[in-house]
């Protein structure tokens, strides 16, 4: 494992996990804290080897609490890297997936990151909550209201983001922010089962299959998005690897992936 100043990365064969490591401050973020995970983002990415990140908080109290107040009403400004919030919010172009391992309290800006992931699994002591108008702020960062308002029903989403409240794990599994609540003592088991069945799957299927949903969800109707072109599931029907999974599958053996 090798040890940065705010975060931890830890290499896990195909898997990258990236830990906020703060926990001091409840695992919130600051502008060198952004740059950092920008960066591992970044790595994780370029790096055909990784096929899953899997982004947490230190300790078991907290994900991540958002931003360091504390830091920010010295200045009364965000300051983040182009790929946004923790580096991941404003990152449109990844096709590999990011699963969040909640260990604790996500809040503001920690449940924008939630949101911002493709996949989302819980410590049954886990709690959710956008507060950011409680301090005359708004869920804006890292797009909180603008993916709230179109991943949930209209007043399900209109009452976390106006009230502020905080709320259990399992009520965010019944939003649909998280896919599942699980003992906190399992957690990163499980979280690494997840992310390993996704492994085996044939990797530009897997980048194909992200790039079609994220468009497709996008454009104004199904007629529309069945006749787009989608780049990434072009490569992956030219590829060897759609060739090697059918004859596997017909040989009746496991599949030997060479495409990344």
């Amino acid at each position: 494992m090798s040890q940065r100043q705010r975060i931890h990365i830890e290499v896990d064969g195909p898997i990258q996990w990236i830990t906020i490591d703060r926990p001091e401050v409840l695992n919130a973020l600051d502008p060198p804290s952004h740059v950092e995970l920008a960066a591992a983002f970044d790595a994780f990415a370029g790096e055909p080897a990784l096929r899953v990140a899997i982004i947490t908080g230190a300790g078991d109290r907290a994900f991540c609490v958002g931003s360091d107040i504390k830091w920010r009403a010295t200045t009364n400004v965000d300051e983040y890297p182009p790929t946004g919030y923790a580096g991941l919010t404003h990152r449109f172009d990844l096709l590999k997936p990011v699963i969040a391992a909640v260990n604790g309290m996500a809040l503001g800006g920690g449940a924008e990151i939630v949101a911002a992931c493709d996949l989302a699994y819980a410590a049954d002591h886990a709690s959710f909550g956008f507060p950011e108008p409680r301090i005359g702020l708004a869920a804006l960062g890292g797009g909180g209201i603008q993916r709230l308002a179109r991943h949930l029903p209209w007043k399900h989403a209109s009452d976390v983001l106006l009230t502020g409240r905080r709320f259990p794990a399992s009520e965010a599994k019944l939003l649909t922010l998280i896919n599942d609540v699980v003992p906190a003592a399992q957690l990163r088991t499980h979280v690494r089962q997840v992310a390993m069945s996704i492994v085996a799957n044939a990797p530009l299927a897997v980048e194909a299959t992200k790039e079609v949903m994220r468009r497709s969800a996008d454009l104004p109707d199904i007629a529309t998005a069945l006749a787009a072109d989608y780049p990434a599931a072009r490569r992956m029907l030219q590829s060897e690897d759609a060739i090697e999974g059918q004859r596997a599958f017909v040989e009746k053996r496991s599949p030997r992936w060479r495409d990344c």
